[in-house]
């Protein structure tokens, strides 16, 4: 099924989604910012057809969130590396991965972060550099830079569950 290109649009969820919303992508960046290299690792980890891990990480190189390196020149293997945009993905990840847990893991958590200094689980959450503050409603707005637009998102005066 062909999807409609968001590159031209000037949102910037619709253009990162470009690049990242096909979920193996996700899958793929996620497995490479948690170590895996190779490509068959990385086959196995996520039990996708050789040709669809191909396209992905092909994809993901062009984008500029992998770069291959050579590994082995008899015969020619290479590893996938995140670069620092792919690295900078990591953030996205961790939310997309706390949001999962909380709202469709009725089990329970499989998969958390760990604070490596106390060992406890932690939720990642967006906040200002400026103030250490989380950025939530209604302290924040969204404001086009082109056009000046500002939009500030409505606040839900319910209890939260």
């Amino acid at each position: 099924m062909q999807h409609k290109s968001f590159a031209g649009m000037s949102c910037p969820i619709a253009r990162g989604l470009e690049h990242v919303g096909e979920w193996w992508s996700m899958l793929v960046m996620r497995d490479t910012l948690n170590g895996l290299r190779r490509f068959d690792d990385l086959q196995r980890s996520l039990g996708i057809a050789p040709n669809m891990l191909t396209r992905r990480l092909n994809a993901l190189v062009d984008a500029g969130l992998l770069e291959r390196r050579l590994y082995s020149e008899r015969p020619p293997r290479h590893e996938y590396v995140p670069t620092q945009r792919g690295r900078d993905f990591r953030p996205v990840l961790l939310a997309l991965m706390s949001w999962g847990n909380r709202h469709f893991a009725p089990e329970g958590p499989n998969v958390t972060v760990i604070d490596t200094r106390t060992g406890q689980p932690v939720d990642p959450i967006l906040v200002d550099p400026a103030t250490g503050e989380p950025i939530r409603a209604p302290h924040y707005l969204v404001k086009n830079m082109k056009t000046g637009e500002i939009r500030r998102p409505p606040v839900d005066k319910r209890p939260s569950a």
